[in-house]
């Protein structure tokens, strides 16, 4: 077999050479057209959903809000996985769709199952809402805002911040403020107590 090949390509010099040649320009084509970036993103079609419940604990959390949203989320078509974190006040579920799903159908068979399941859990705990239509490389950058007790002199206990004041600040300055930044599509506040 391979002595016919090595005596083919012997015999036919020029044809191999076109061939070479033709092969070379198609390879050539082909990497000119190949998308080219610093960070691919290989993220799959993914929906996040988060609920926030304050002043609840992780273990209630799964309870009361994590399992009911992801039982519901379930039954959607072309789910290859959902996965789930629940964390003190925040319930975070991810579903994963097959890559051949379009994101923003996604999206809305999520919101529909939402829309259902948000009725269902229990009053006062906030509702399921979809994040933002980004990829899994578009998180960046995490801060808290912190009081600087050691910083503040001659503050009481009645004139410091409290965990409530650190979260308006949070929801009412610091959020507009960053969500001007160019690429910034959200600014996601955890923690605190909701005025």
């Amino acid at each position: 077999m391979l002595e016919r090949l090595v005596e083919f390509s012997l015999r036919y010099k020029v044809l191999v050479l076109i061939i070479f040649v033709v092969i070379g320009f198609l390879g050539f084509q082909a990497v000119r057209q190949l998308p080219i970036d610093a960070f691919p993103d290989v993220t799959p079609v993914q929906v996040n959903v988060y609920t926030e419940a304050s002043g609840l604990a992780a273990e209630d959390v799964e309870q009361l809000l994590t399992t009911p949203v992801e039982s519901a989320l379930a039954g959607l078509p072309k789910v290859e996985q959902i996965r789930s974190v629940s964390l003190f006040g925040l319930s975070y579920v991810s579903v994963y769709f097959d890559d051949s799903m379009d994101i923003y159908f996604a999206r809305q068979l999520v919101n529909e199952r939402l829309q259902q399941v948000g009725d269902r859990l229990p009053a006062g705990y906030g509702k399921p809402e979809m994040g933002p239509n980004t990829s899994g490389l578009g998180q960046v950058f995490w801060y808290t805002v912190e009081r600087a007790d050691d910083k503040l002199k001659g503050a009481t206990a009645s004139t410091a911040p409290n965990d409530m004041d650190l979260r308006t600040l949070q929801d009412w300055f610091i959020r507009y403020q960053l969500t001007k930044a160019p690429g910034v599509a959200e600014i996601a506040g955890v923690g605190g107590f909701v005025q």
